[in-house]
C-alpha cells in the first residue's frame, strides 16, 4: 500500500507560521490561527498514531504544532499588553502614542 501525506500537514505548518507572523495585528488573528493549527495538529496526530505505517510528513505536523504554540503565547502576551494599555491610558492615549511615533519617524526621515 502506498503511503500518503498526513492530513493537513502542510496547512498546519502554514497556519503555525502565520500565527507568529500576524502577532503585530493586535494579537487576535494570530491567536485564532494558532488555535486552529493546534486543533488540526491534534487531529492529525491522532490519525497518524492510529496507523503510522500509512502516513508520511508527520514532521510538518510536529513543527506546525510547535510554531502554533509559540504563536499563541506571543499573541496572548501582545493582546494582554494592548488590553492593559487601553485600560490604563484609554484610546486617546493610544492614538497620541501612535502620533508621536509617526512624528519621530518623520523627523528621522527628514534628517536622513
Amino acid at each position: 500500500m502506498e503511503r500518503q501525506t498526513t492530513p493537513n500537514s502542510t496547512l498546519i505548518l502554514v497556519l503555525g507560521i502565520l500565527s507568529i507572523i500576524t502577532c503585530c495585528c493586535y494579537g487576535v488573528p494570530g491567536l485564532i490561527l494558532g488555535i486552529v493549527a493546534l486543533v488540526l495538529a491534534n487531529k492529525a496526530k491522532q490519525t497518524y498514531v492510529a496507523n503510522p505505517e500509512l502516513y508520511t510528513g508527520y514532521g510538518n505536523v510536529k513543527t506546525g504544532k510547535i510554531l502554533a504554540i509559540i504563536g499563541i503565547v506571543i499573541n496572548a502576551i501582545f493582546l494582554l499588553l494592548i488590553i492593559g494599555y487601553f485600560a490604563i491610558y484609554g484610546i486617546e492615549g493610544y492614538y497620541e502614542m501612535q502620533e508621536e511615533i509617526m512624528r519621530e519617524m518623520e523627523r528621522q526621515n527628514a534628517n536622513s
